[in-house]
């Protein structure tokens, strides 16, 4: 299965101070070390480059996703982001605008999220999102 990494888990393994000691990413150095298929939207991309300072930081984020696959959201995925926030929003969960579509994202395309989020792990009670399990 393709494997959609949020942001959260990109962040733990880019640190500055080396990457976080957590399961997701101990995955995502497998996934990439191995060359499984790994894909990414530009709205990861932005978070990432809005939470690390400085132009060294910014090339080394920059040059690392160059050579992931982009999904570009079309309408239907937007559409479908607007009534999956809906349905969690009946069933009392309250989620973002960015993690509901790259979730329509990943249902729509059949791709695993890898993340350290639980506001996914609790949206995939709700909606046939697959979330990478340790």
């Amino acid at each position: 299965m393709n494997l959609f990494v949020d942001t959260s888990v990109w962040s733990l393994a880019l640190r500055r101070d080396g990457p976080a000691v957590a399961p997701e990413v101990d995955f995502l150095k497998q996934a990439l070390w191995t060359g499984a298929p790994i894909l990414t939207t530009g709205l990861v991309l932005q978070e990432l480059l809005q939470g690390f300072a400085g132009p060294k930081n910014r090339e080394a984020i920059v040059k690392r996703f160059a050579p992931l696959p982009f999904i570009v959201p079309q309408r239907d995925d937007y559409i479908a982001a607007a009534e999956l926030r809906n349905v969690c929003r009946r069933a009392g969960l309250q989620v973002g605008t960015i993690d509901v579509l790259l979730t329509a994202l990943c249902i729509a395309r059949s791709l695993m999220m890898l993340t350290t989020d639980t506001d996914f792990t609790r949206i995939a009670e709700l909606q046939p999102l697959a979330v990478w399990q340790p």
